[in-house]
Formats: C-alpha cells, sequence, structure tokens
C-alpha cells in the first residue's frame, strides 16, 4: 500500500474542492450568469477512484487502495432568493432579481471542513514518508 500516493489523490480532490467553495462564495450576489439566470452554486462530488468490485476480486481477497477522485460537479438544489429592487439591471418586470440562494455560513462550514482534511492528508503524507525514511535507515543497518 502506497500510502503517500493515496494521500497525494486526496489532497488533489480536497483542493478541487476548496476552489469550488471559493467559486461559490465568489458568485453569491451574481445575477445573471452568463444570460442563463443566477449563478448555481456547487458542490464537488468524490469518491474511490476503484470501485467495490475492482477491490475485491473473485476470490474475496482485498487488492490495494488506490485512493480517490472527483467524480463529477453537481448544482446545488437550493433554488433562488428573489429580491425586490426595481433600479437593479437585472429586475424583471415587478422589480425584482433573483440572486443564487446560498448559506454563506454553511459555505464556511465546509470550507473549515475540507481545509482540516487538507490539513490531515498533509499530516498522514507526512508521517508516511517519515516512515519511509526510517525503513531505510533500519535496512541500511
Amino acid at each position: 500500500m502506497d500510502a503517500m500516493a493515496i494521500s497525494r489523490t486526496a489532497l488533489d480532490v480536497e483542493w478541487q474542492r476548496l476552489q469550488v467553495i471559493a467559486q461559490n462564495l465568489a458568485n453569491e450576489n451574481t445575477t445573471n450568469a452568463g444570460g442563463d439566470g443566477p449563478y448555481r452554486p456547487l458542490r464537488l462530488v468524490s469518491g474511490p477512484d476503484a470501485g467495490f468490485e475492482q477491490l475485491v476480486d473473485a476470490n474475496g481477497v482485498q487488492s490495494r487502495p488506490v485512493g480517490v477522485r472527483v467524480v463529477g460537479l453537481e448544482p446545488l438544489a437550493d433554488g433562488a432568493r428573489r429580491v425586490h429592487d426595481p433600479a437593479h439591471p437585472h429586475a424583471d418586470a415587478d422589480g425584482f432579481v433573483t440572486y443564487p440562494n446560498l448559506d454563506r455560513a454553511a459555505e464556511m462550514t465546509l470550507l473549515i471542513r475540507t481545509s482540516r482534511a487538507y490539513e490531515a492528508n498533509l499530516t498522514a503524507m507526512t508521517i508516511a514518508q517519515q516512515m519511509y525514511m526510517r525503513a531505510l535507515d533500519l535496512g541500511r543497518r
């Protein structure tokens, strides 16, 4: 089992998740995302790099884990919030502007959880490297 490679895949996934969260926060007040209406907040979906069938062969023997990967991006189904602002350039005929319905507190909580997961994987990678170096030192004796 290559612990450093597994941690590296997790670091990549968590970094991409941080980018999606930052994009959501940056577009919190985007009313017109390329002519398609308000910005739709996204969630990064991740999962194991190998399916269950690949991890367990026909004899019931488990193979080594290979890490995680990004499965895709899904828009949040929270809808939109409407604000009455007739002076806004994107206001409809009734004077309402449609904004993304983004929960800033939930996004910030997810940002903190994701950054801690990133740090945990970085720590795991560092410890694995120290273990490999110690094994090399023991092998030299």
